[in-house]
Protein backbone atom coordinates (compact mmCIF):
# COMPACT_ATOMS: atom_id res chain seq x y z
CA UNK A 1 0.00 0.00 0.00
CA UNK A 2 1.41 3.26 -0.88
CA UNK A 3 1.81 6.22 1.09
CA UNK A 4 -0.17 8.26 -0.96
CA UNK A 5 -3.23 5.53 -1.27
CA UNK A 6 -3.58 5.50 2.75
CA UNK A 7 -3.29 9.21 3.29
CA UNK A 8 -5.73 10.22 0.47
CA UNK A 9 -8.38 7.48 2.02
CA UNK A 10 -7.63 8.67 5.67
CA UNK A 11 -8.47 12.46 4.56
CA UNK A 12 -11.78 10.88 2.40
CA UNK A 13 -12.93 9.11 5.52
CA UNK A 14 -12.33 12.11 7.59
CA UNK A 15 -14.16 14.56 5.51
CA UNK A 16 -17.19 12.05 5.93
CA UNK A 17 -16.40 12.20 9.47
CA UNK A 18 -16.67 15.94 10.34
CA UNK A 19 -20.09 16.01 8.33
CA UNK A 20 -21.68 12.63 10.64
CA UNK A 21 -19.92 14.66 13.85
CA UNK A 22 -21.69 17.87 13.25
CA UNK A 23 -24.09 18.43 15.81
CA UNK A 24 -24.17 15.31 17.32
CA UNK A 25 -24.06 14.19 20.62
CA UNK A 26 -22.98 10.64 21.67
CA UNK A 27 -23.80 10.42 24.78
CA UNK A 28 -27.42 10.20 22.67
CA UNK A 29 -26.12 7.89 20.17
CA UNK A 30 -24.16 5.64 23.52
CA UNK A 31 -27.77 5.90 25.18
CA UNK A 32 -29.49 4.40 22.01
CA UNK A 33 -27.17 1.83 21.49
CA UNK A 34 -27.50 0.54 25.44
CA UNK A 35 -31.27 0.46 24.98
CA UNK A 36 -30.76 -1.90 21.50
CA UNK A 37 -31.75 -5.48 21.65
CA UNK A 38 -28.85 -6.59 19.86
CA UNK A 39 -29.95 -10.42 19.76
CA UNK A 40 -31.44 -9.35 16.54
CA UNK A 41 -27.71 -9.62 15.05
CA UNK A 42 -27.77 -13.26 15.52
CA UNK A 43 -30.58 -13.75 12.65
CA UNK A 44 -28.71 -10.75 10.96
CA UNK A 45 -25.31 -12.03 11.06
CA UNK A 46 -26.55 -15.72 9.36
CA UNK A 47 -28.48 -14.41 6.42
CA UNK A 48 -25.20 -11.96 5.82
CA UNK A 49 -23.26 -15.65 5.61
CA UNK A 50 -25.46 -16.70 3.30
CA UNK A 51 -24.73 -13.51 1.19
CA UNK A 52 -20.88 -14.74 1.37
CA UNK A 53 -22.29 -18.22 0.44
CA UNK A 54 -24.03 -16.25 -2.89
CA UNK A 55 -20.71 -14.21 -3.41
CA UNK A 56 -19.16 -17.37 -4.00
CA UNK A 57 -21.29 -18.92 -6.16
CA UNK A 58 -21.27 -15.79 -8.60
CA UNK A 59 -17.53 -16.03 -8.38
CA UNK A 60 -17.67 -20.10 -9.53
CA UNK A 61 -19.52 -19.10 -12.62
CA UNK A 62 -17.11 -16.11 -13.38
CA UNK A 63 -14.29 -18.40 -12.78
CA UNK A 64 -15.72 -21.25 -14.86
CA UNK A 65 -14.36 -20.31 -18.73
CA UNK A 66 -10.94 -20.47 -16.80
CA UNK A 67 -10.88 -22.98 -14.55
CA UNK A 68 -13.33 -25.11 -12.57
CA UNK A 69 -12.51 -24.90 -8.52
CA UNK A 70 -14.80 -26.67 -5.99
CA UNK A 71 -16.70 -24.00 -3.96
CA UNK A 72 -15.24 -25.52 -0.78
CA UNK A 73 -12.45 -24.26 -1.97
CA UNK A 74 -13.04 -20.67 -3.22
CA UNK A 75 -15.80 -19.99 -0.24
CA UNK A 76 -12.17 -19.21 2.51
CA UNK A 77 -10.50 -17.03 -0.41
CA UNK A 78 -13.84 -15.05 -0.99
CA UNK A 79 -13.82 -14.82 3.11
CA UNK A 80 -10.18 -14.04 3.20
CA UNK A 81 -10.61 -11.24 0.68
CA UNK A 82 -13.37 -9.53 2.59
CA UNK A 83 -11.57 -9.48 5.25
CA UNK A 84 -8.85 -7.61 3.44
CA UNK A 85 -11.09 -5.31 2.54
CA UNK A 86 -12.06 -4.58 6.30
CA UNK A 87 -8.71 -3.98 7.17
CA UNK A 88 -6.99 -2.29 4.52
CA UNK A 89 -7.75 0.95 2.50
CA UNK A 90 -8.82 0.98 -1.45
CA UNK A 91 -9.96 -2.25 -1.49
CA UNK A 92 -6.71 -4.02 -1.10
CA UNK A 93 -8.21 -7.32 -0.26
CA UNK A 94 -9.41 -7.82 -3.76
CA UNK A 95 -5.99 -7.99 -4.43
CA UNK A 96 -5.42 -10.70 -1.95
CA UNK A 97 -8.49 -12.92 -2.65
CA UNK A 98 -6.40 -12.65 -6.36
CA UNK A 99 -3.23 -13.70 -4.37
CA UNK A 100 -4.75 -16.36 -2.48
CA UNK A 101 -6.32 -18.21 -5.49
CA UNK A 102 -3.06 -17.75 -7.23
CA UNK A 103 -1.75 -19.89 -4.49
CA UNK A 104 -4.20 -22.66 -4.38
CA UNK A 105 -5.46 -22.93 -8.34
CA UNK A 106 -3.13 -21.93 -10.58
CA UNK A 107 -5.35 -18.99 -11.62
CA UNK A 108 -3.39 -15.78 -12.63
CA UNK A 109 -3.39 -12.72 -10.55
CA UNK A 110 -4.56 -11.04 -13.59
CA UNK A 111 -7.68 -13.03 -14.85
CA UNK A 112 -8.29 -13.35 -11.51
CA UNK A 113 -8.78 -9.63 -10.78
CA UNK A 114 -10.78 -8.99 -14.28
CA UNK A 115 -13.54 -11.77 -12.48
CA UNK A 116 -13.38 -8.84 -9.76
CA UNK A 117 -14.05 -5.99 -11.36
CA UNK A 118 -16.83 -7.69 -13.45
CA UNK A 119 -18.25 -8.42 -9.84
CA UNK A 120 -17.52 -4.80 -8.46
CA UNK A 121 -19.53 -3.87 -11.97
CA UNK A 122 -22.31 -5.95 -11.00
CA UNK A 123 -22.79 -5.22 -7.74
CA UNK A 124 -22.41 -1.27 -8.38
CA UNK A 125 -25.52 -1.92 -11.42
CA UNK A 126 -27.35 -3.96 -8.41
CA UNK A 127 -27.23 -0.70 -6.00
CA UNK A 128 -28.20 1.40 -8.91
CA UNK A 129 -31.52 -0.96 -9.50
CA UNK A 130 -32.44 -0.79 -5.84
CA UNK A 131 -32.08 2.78 -5.93
CA UNK A 132 -34.05 3.52 -8.59
CA UNK A 133 -36.75 1.29 -7.54
CA UNK A 134 -36.86 2.78 -4.29
CA UNK A 135 -36.57 5.82 -5.04
CA UNK A 136 -40.51 7.16 -6.17
CA UNK A 137 -40.93 5.88 -2.76
CA UNK A 138 -38.74 8.56 -1.50
CA UNK A 139 -37.62 11.14 -4.08
CA UNK A 140 -39.04 14.47 -1.66
CA UNK A 141 -36.81 12.96 1.00
CA UNK A 142 -33.60 13.05 -0.52
CA UNK A 143 -31.14 15.68 -0.96
CA UNK A 144 -29.79 16.54 -4.56
CA UNK A 145 -26.47 15.09 -2.72
CA UNK A 146 -27.67 11.92 -2.76
CA UNK A 147 -29.37 12.73 -6.00
CA UNK A 148 -25.74 13.38 -7.65
CA UNK A 149 -24.45 9.85 -5.75
CA UNK A 150 -26.99 8.49 -8.18
CA UNK A 151 -27.00 10.39 -11.16
CA UNK A 152 -22.67 10.11 -11.28
CA UNK A 153 -22.82 6.33 -9.96
CA UNK A 154 -25.11 5.30 -13.30
CA UNK A 155 -22.87 6.78 -15.44
CA UNK A 156 -19.95 5.04 -14.08
CA UNK A 157 -21.09 1.96 -13.58
CA UNK A 158 -23.21 1.07 -16.83
CA UNK A 159 -20.65 2.79 -18.84
CA UNK A 160 -18.07 0.37 -17.16
CA UNK A 161 -20.20 -2.48 -17.84
CA UNK A 162 -20.56 -1.55 -21.73
CA UNK A 163 -16.90 -0.99 -21.94
CA UNK A 164 -16.10 -5.01 -20.46
CA UNK A 165 -19.37 -6.13 -23.09
CA UNK A 166 -17.39 -4.54 -25.71
CA UNK A 167 -13.91 -6.17 -24.76
CA UNK A 168 -15.44 -9.48 -23.98
CA UNK A 169 -17.76 -10.43 -27.23
CA UNK A 170 -14.74 -9.31 -29.84
CA UNK A 171 -11.97 -10.02 -27.47
CA UNK A 172 -9.83 -10.36 -31.10
CA UNK A 173 -10.84 -6.58 -32.13
CA UNK A 174 -10.44 -5.84 -28.32
CA UNK A 175 -6.80 -7.00 -28.47
CA UNK A 176 -5.62 -5.24 -31.58
CA UNK A 177 -6.99 -2.73 -30.67
CA UNK A 178 -5.23 -1.91 -26.53
CA UNK A 179 -1.91 -3.61 -28.64
CA UNK A 180 -1.77 -0.88 -30.43
CA UNK A 181 -2.55 1.70 -27.53
CA UNK A 182 0.31 -0.31 -25.71
CA UNK A 183 2.96 -0.11 -28.13
CA UNK A 184 1.73 3.82 -28.57
CA UNK A 185 1.45 4.64 -24.66
CA UNK A 186 3.69 1.87 -22.92
CA UNK A 187 7.82 2.25 -22.59
CA UNK A 188 9.32 -0.60 -25.20
CA UNK A 189 10.94 -2.07 -22.37
CA UNK A 190 7.01 -3.07 -20.44
CA UNK A 191 6.00 -4.94 -23.86
CA UNK A 192 6.00 -8.25 -23.35
CA UNK A 193 4.34 -7.98 -20.01
CA UNK A 194 2.34 -5.90 -20.79
CA UNK A 195 1.02 -8.39 -23.55
CA UNK A 196 0.69 -11.14 -21.18
CA UNK A 197 -1.17 -8.85 -18.59
CA UNK A 198 -4.02 -8.44 -21.52
CA UNK A 199 -3.84 -11.63 -22.56
CA UNK A 200 -4.79 -12.77 -18.91
CA UNK A 201 -7.12 -10.04 -18.26
CA UNK A 202 -9.36 -10.75 -21.35
CA UNK A 203 -9.61 -14.40 -20.74
CA UNK A 204 -11.10 -13.03 -17.47
CA UNK A 205 -13.98 -11.53 -18.99
CA UNK A 206 -14.87 -14.84 -20.94
CA UNK A 207 -17.81 -15.31 -18.67
CA UNK A 208 -19.38 -11.96 -20.59
CA UNK A 209 -19.85 -13.81 -23.88
CA UNK A 210 -22.41 -16.47 -22.39
CA UNK A 211 -25.72 -14.62 -21.76
CA UNK A 212 -26.99 -17.80 -19.75
CA UNK A 213 -23.73 -16.60 -17.49
CA UNK A 214 -24.14 -13.07 -17.36
CA UNK A 215 -27.98 -13.73 -16.45
CA UNK A 216 -26.42 -16.03 -13.26
CA UNK A 217 -23.76 -13.31 -12.26
CA UNK A 218 -26.70 -10.79 -12.84
CA UNK A 219 -29.80 -12.94 -10.73
CA UNK A 220 -26.94 -14.12 -7.86
CA UNK A 221 -25.45 -10.48 -7.11
CA UNK A 222 -29.51 -9.77 -6.70
CA UNK A 223 -29.73 -12.87 -4.53
CA UNK A 224 -26.60 -11.17 -2.79
CA UNK A 225 -27.47 -7.51 -1.92
CA UNK A 226 -31.27 -8.49 -1.41
CA UNK A 227 -29.76 -10.82 1.14
CA UNK A 228 -27.73 -8.28 2.92
CA UNK A 229 -30.54 -5.72 2.78
CA UNK A 230 -32.25 -8.76 4.89
CA UNK A 231 -29.44 -7.82 7.33
CA UNK A 232 -30.10 -4.23 7.54
CA UNK A 233 -34.28 -5.17 8.39
CA UNK A 234 -32.88 -7.44 11.04
CA UNK A 235 -31.12 -4.80 12.76
CA UNK A 236 -33.65 -2.70 12.43
CA UNK A 237 -35.38 -4.63 14.83
CA UNK A 238 -33.21 -3.73 17.05
CA UNK A 239 -33.82 -0.50 17.77
CA UNK A 240 -37.74 -0.25 18.30
CA UNK A 241 -37.88 3.09 18.63
CA UNK A 242 -37.45 3.24 14.49
CA UNK A 243 -40.03 0.67 14.12
CA UNK A 244 -42.99 3.61 15.40
CA UNK A 245 -41.10 5.99 12.49
CA UNK A 246 -43.65 5.81 9.54
CA UNK A 247 -41.66 4.94 7.12
CA UNK A 248 -40.71 1.46 9.22
CA UNK A 249 -44.05 0.89 10.38
CA UNK A 250 -45.12 -1.18 7.31
CA UNK A 251 -42.53 -4.63 6.80
CA UNK A 252 -43.19 -3.36 2.99
CA UNK A 253 -41.98 0.15 2.95
CA UNK A 254 -39.48 -0.60 5.44
CA UNK A 255 -37.12 -3.04 3.22
CA UNK A 256 -37.63 -0.52 0.23
CA UNK A 257 -36.23 2.07 2.33
CA UNK A 258 -33.22 -0.30 3.37
CA UNK A 259 -32.64 -1.12 -0.03
CA UNK A 260 -32.39 2.82 -0.64
CA UNK A 261 -30.18 3.07 2.06
CA UNK A 262 -28.55 -0.28 1.25
CA UNK A 263 -27.69 1.33 -2.56
CA UNK A 264 -26.42 4.55 -1.91
CA UNK A 265 -24.07 3.45 0.92
CA UNK A 266 -22.46 1.11 -0.74
CA UNK A 267 -21.87 3.18 -3.87
CA UNK A 268 -20.38 5.94 -1.34
CA UNK A 269 -17.96 2.90 -0.62
CA UNK A 270 -16.46 2.61 -3.90
CA UNK A 271 -14.57 5.99 -2.89
CA UNK A 272 -10.95 5.75 -1.21
CA UNK A 273 -11.39 5.98 2.25
CA UNK A 274 -9.54 4.30 5.62
CA UNK A 275 -9.50 0.66 6.41
CA UNK A 276 -13.06 -0.91 7.08
CA UNK A 277 -15.14 2.27 4.89
CA UNK A 278 -14.87 4.06 8.02
CA UNK A 279 -16.94 7.60 7.19
CA UNK A 280 -17.76 6.40 3.30
CA UNK A 281 -20.50 3.83 5.04
CA UNK A 282 -21.56 5.61 8.10
CA UNK A 283 -22.02 9.54 7.16
CA UNK A 284 -24.28 8.36 3.57
CA UNK A 285 -26.41 6.13 5.73
CA UNK A 286 -27.26 8.03 8.73
CA UNK A 287 -28.31 11.29 5.95
CA UNK A 288 -30.37 8.57 4.41
CA UNK A 289 -31.80 7.78 7.39
CA UNK A 290 -32.23 11.55 8.75
CA UNK A 291 -34.34 12.21 5.10
CA UNK A 292 -36.68 9.13 6.50
CA UNK A 293 -37.35 10.91 9.74
CA UNK A 294 -35.00 9.72 11.98
CA UNK A 295 -33.36 11.55 14.91
CA UNK A 296 -29.54 11.66 14.25
CA UNK A 297 -28.82 10.22 17.12
CA UNK A 298 -30.53 7.27 16.64
CA UNK A 299 -29.78 7.31 13.22
CA UNK A 300 -25.98 7.16 14.02
CA UNK A 301 -26.36 4.42 16.31
CA UNK A 302 -28.33 2.61 13.95
CA UNK A 303 -25.60 3.01 11.43
CA UNK A 304 -22.71 2.08 13.61
CA UNK A 305 -24.09 -1.11 15.18
CA UNK A 306 -25.23 -1.94 11.68
CA UNK A 307 -21.69 -1.65 10.30
CA UNK A 308 -20.19 -3.24 13.16
CA UNK A 309 -22.04 -6.37 12.51
CA UNK A 310 -21.34 -6.30 8.60
CA UNK A 311 -17.42 -5.61 9.48
CA UNK A 312 -16.76 -7.92 12.46
CA UNK A 313 -18.14 -11.72 11.73
CA UNK A 314 -16.31 -11.40 8.01
CA UNK A 315 -13.12 -10.21 9.66
CA UNK A 316 -12.78 -12.68 12.67
CA UNK A 317 -13.64 -15.98 10.07
CA UNK A 318 -11.22 -14.68 7.45
CA UNK A 319 -8.14 -14.75 10.14
CA UNK A 320 -9.21 -17.82 11.12
CA UNK A 321 -9.07 -19.38 7.54
CA UNK A 322 -5.63 -17.28 7.23
CA UNK A 323 -4.42 -19.62 10.12
CA UNK A 324 -5.78 -22.54 8.58
CA UNK A 325 -4.31 -21.79 5.51
CA UNK A 326 -0.97 -20.80 6.90
CA UNK A 327 -1.30 -17.69 5.76
CA UNK A 328 0.61 -14.43 7.43
CA UNK A 329 0.14 -10.88 7.23
CA UNK A 330 3.76 -10.84 5.00
CA UNK A 331 1.37 -12.50 2.27
CA UNK A 332 -0.07 -9.15 2.09
CA UNK A 333 2.47 -7.93 0.67
CA UNK A 334 3.34 -10.63 -1.37
CA UNK A 335 0.44 -10.16 -2.79
CA UNK A 336 1.25 -6.81 -4.21
CA UNK A 337 4.66 -8.47 -5.45
CA UNK A 338 3.03 -10.71 -7.28
CA UNK A 339 1.06 -8.05 -8.85
CA UNK A 340 4.03 -6.94 -9.57
CA UNK A 341 5.66 -9.16 -11.22
CA UNK A 342 2.05 -9.30 -14.29
CA UNK A 343 1.57 -5.91 -14.16
CA UNK A 344 3.76 -3.02 -15.88
CA UNK A 345 4.83 -0.57 -13.30
CA UNK A 346 6.42 2.67 -14.83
Amino acid sequence: MKRWQLVLGLAVSAVFLIIALNGLKLEEVWRSIQNADLWWLVPGVIVYFGAVAARTWRWDYLLRPIKRIPLRTLFPVVVIGYMGNNIYPFRAGELVRAYVLKRKAGVSVSASLATIFIERIFDGVVMLLFVFVALPFFRQQLSQALQFVVVSGSLAFFGALLAFFILATNPERAARVLSWLLHRFVPARFHDRAHGLLSRFLQGLSSLRSGRDVLMIFVTSLVIWLTETLKYWFVLHAFPAMLRIDVFTNPFTAFYALMLMNGVVNLATTLPSAPGYVGTFDTPGIKVLQAYGVGQAMATAYTLVLHAALWLPITALGAFYMVRESLGWRDFRQAAEVRATEVPMP
